[in-house]
């Protein structure tokens, strides 16, 4: 078959999938955003890059559906380019659904099959919007913003012959409608590389070392920020550094913002927390390394004695996978897309997202007891093994998700 992934930062969730569908003896081709420079083994055409957002003063609660038709409009015309100047027609087009590019693909090639990779459906009440009021209460209007936003993501899915999303609670957010139309596989962790290795030692670009053993927690966000609990982490810290003198905390993210409106005055979200809580912490002890290597991330993974995941419901992160297949004890938040994957006191331990105090506490009680709360560990792993193991469980189920549809 010839199968078209789009993505506007390509590969994304097909980093697994389109090489294997290659090796599979089809003919994978991707189209991406320009400015995407990420190097692939995929033929990769790029589309022109969208115009700026439209002024949300003029274009109003309409700005999200310009944007996203918009960058919908460079990719059709470069799929134009590429049906009748090299006479490329896919059998199958498989697209994100969160950036709209999909939305016209439709009429460029009305015989092929679409799918979209569901990742989460805007809603207007009982996800993100509304959940830490810290950061906004939910009110009409903002309902009104999340409803126009919506605009895009209805008009893929009522396009699509089918979709695939990662997880349960994810296929949850989209309307029922639309539900019957989705398939839950997740993109899968590499639970060989992702092990727990005894005799891990990390060090991080301050020159800190840190062995198996040793008490390290760990704390990761891609940007840290509130959508990630990095203020109820922070807020927790003090009570955790009083109360394990000996602690070390690794804390892995950039200072910009992934999901949710930025900070005023020019700070950022990391500094405003950490400046909330600096006088009550001993720095020396405190290390923010930024973004690191993935190599880096995956040793702290192995070396951690508690890594602390926190997030509102939200599209879940890998990196909370990856943490227990390599064997690490996570203390999650109890919201929804972390309590589909720990059961607490089985595979994990959960808090309460707001609660500062109850979260410092099992943060301490798990620092305090690594050999009691081995079991917890193993069987975080062997959670992911069993449902979530790359090779043996979902590529296969990806690549029968996408040769099934001829």
């Amino acid at each position: 078959m010839k199968i078209l992934f789009v993505h506007q930062n390509f590969p994304g969730q097909f980093l697994h999938l389109a090489p294997a569908l290659m090796e599979r003896g089809h003919e994978v081709v991707a189209l991406t955003d320009e400015t995407n420079t990420r190097k692939t083994g995929v033929t990769t055409y790029r589309y022109r890059k969208p115009e700026p957002r439209p002024d949300p003063q003029v274009a109003r609660l309409g700005a999200t559906f310009a944007e996203m038709t918009n960058r919908a409009h460079k990719a059709a015309r470069a799929a134009i380019v590429l049906r009748d100047r090299h006479g490329y027609a896919p059998d199958i087009i498989f697209g994100h659904g969160g950036w709209g590019e999909t939305l016209f693909l439709r009429e460029v090639w009305p015989n092929a099959r679409l799918l979209i990779y569901a990742e989460l459906y805007y809603q207007p009440r009982g996800l993100d919007v509304g959940f830490d009021t810290e950061f906004g209460k939910a009110s009409d209007e903002k309902a009104f913003t999340v409803v126009a936003r919506q605009g895009h993501q209805a008009l893929m899915m009522a396009q699509a012959d089918a979709a695939l999303s990662p997880t349960e609670f994810q296929a949850d957010t989209f309307p029922a409608s639309f539900r019957e139309k989705i398939t839950i596989i997740h993109d899968g962790v590499d639970t060989a590389r992702l092990m727990p290795n005894p005799q891990a030692r990390v060090t991080l670009p301050s020159g800190a070392s840190f062995g198996a053993g040793d008490e390290v927690l760990t704390f990761i966000n891609r940007n840290l920020e509130p959508y990630r609990g990095y203020h109820s982490f922070m807020r927790a810290l003090p009570a955790v550094m009083r109360a394990r003198p000996n602690a070390q905390v690794v804390i892995i993210g950039g200072d910009d913002v992934s999901y949710g409106a930025r900070p005023g005055g020019g700070k950022t979200w990391k500094d405003i927390f950490l400046d909330e809580v600096r006088d009550r912490l001993d720095m020396k002890r405190v290390h923010f390394t930024g973004k690191v290597p993935y190599a880096t991330f995956v040793g702290l993974m192995q070396v951690t004695r508690v890594h602390c995941y926190l997030t509102v419901p939200f599209v879940l992160s890998w990196s909370m996978l990856e943490a227990m297949s390599a064997g690490a004890l996570v203390v999650g938040s109890r919201t929804p897309p972390v309590e589909e994957l720990i059961t607490d006191g089985e595979n994990g331990r959960l808090a309460d997202f707001f609660d500062s105090r109850e979260l410092a506490e099992v943060l301490v009680d798990s620092l305090a007891r690594p050999e009691d709360l081995a079991p917890l560990r193993a069987a975080a792993r062997q959670h992911i093994v069993d449902n979530y193991d790359l090779q043996s469980i979902c590529l296969p189920r990806l690549i029968a998700f996408v040769e099934g549809r001829l």
